[in-house]
C-alpha cells in the first residue's frame, strides 16, 4: 500500500522471560481508584470509575533491571509521579461481564502516570479536557510485561514508589475501588476493546512532586521495580 508520509513504527512493550514483543493498540487510565488517593484529591466513596486516554507513543520502555529515563516536560513547574499496575489485554469486547473481563488480562508491569499537575488543576477549573495535564510525550514510563500465566493473578500485593530513597508512596493491590476485572468490565461499556489495549488502574495516596535529577523506583509485590530518572 501506497502511504503519503511513512508509517510510524509500532509500539511495543518488552516481556518478561520472551524475545517476542506485545503490540500496544489504545492506553486506558482509571482515575481516583484507591480511596486514600481519591480523598486526597478532594473525594470520597465508591463513586462510579472514570477513564482518560494517553496516545500509546507516551509510552517510555524501560528493560528489566535497567534505569530509564523521561525528560522534564514542558509547560509546567509540577510534575508529579503516580505509580500504578498496568495490566495489558490479549482480548476484548464490548459488555463484558466481570467474569469475561477478567479473562481478558494476558499480563501485568508497573507503571507511571506522570502528570503535569498545575496544567491538570487550571484545566479542571475551565471545565476542559486533561490531556495536556496527562498526555504528554513520555507521560507513560512502563516496565516490561509479566504474563499472567506465570506470576498468577494478581488480586492482592504491596505498590509502592520511592523518591531518592525516600517512600512516598505505599498501598496494597486489594484497596482498589475497582478492582482489575471490575474495571476492564465497566470500561468495555464504553469502548469496544481489544487485544493490545493496556489500562493503567490507578494510584495509592501520596503523590507529589519530582525535579530533573529526582529517580524514582516503583514496585508491585510479584513485579520487581521500575526505575526512572528524571533529566
Amino acid at each position: 500500500m501506497d502511504t503519503i508520509i511513512p508509517f510510524q513504527p509500532a509500539v511495543t512493550l518488552a516481556v518478561v522471560g520472551d524475545r517476542a514483543q506485545f503490540p500496544v493498540r489504545r492506553i486506558y487510565c482509571v482515575g481516583r481508584n484507591y480511596a486514600a488517593h481519591a480523598r486526597e484529591m478532594g473525594f470520597t466513596g465508591r463513586e462510579e470509575p472514570f477513564f482518560f486516554c494517553k496516545p500509546a507513543d507516551a509510552l517510555i520502555n524501560v528493560a528489566d533491571a535497567q534505569t530509564g529515563t523521561m525528560p522534564y516536560p514542558s509547560r509546567t513547574a509540577d510534575l508529579q509521579y503516580e505509580v500504578e499496575l498496568v495490566v495489558a489485554l490479549h482480548r476484548g469486547g464490548r459488555d463484558l461481564t466481570v467474569a469475561q473481563a477478567d479473562e481478558c488480562v494476558w499480563g501485568y508491569a508497573i507503571g507511571l502516570d506522570m502528570t503535569r499537575r498545575d496544567l491538570q488543576g487550571a484545566a479542571k477549573k475551565l471545565g476542559r479536557p486533561w490531556e495536556v495535564g496527562k498526555g504528554f510525550d513520555g507521560s507513560a514510563p512502563i516496565g516490561p510485561l509479566h504474563p499472567r500465566e506465570k506470576v498468577g493473578t494478581l488480586r492482592g500485593g504491596a505498590i509502592t514508589l520511592s523518591v531518592n530513597g525516600e517512600r512516598k508512596q505505599s498501598g496494597d493491590l486489594a484497596d482498589l475501588i475497582w478492582n482489575v476485572a471490575e474495571s476492564v468490565a465497566c470500561l468495555s461499556g464504553l469502548f469496544e476493546l481489544k487485544a493490545g489495549d493496556i489500562l493503567f488502574t490507578g494510584t495509592p495516596q501520596g503523590v507529589g512532586p519530582v525535579v530533573a535529577g529526582d529517580t524514582m523506583v516503583g514496585a508491585v509485590d510479584g513485579l520487581g521495580e521500575l526505575r526512572v530518572r528524571v533529566v
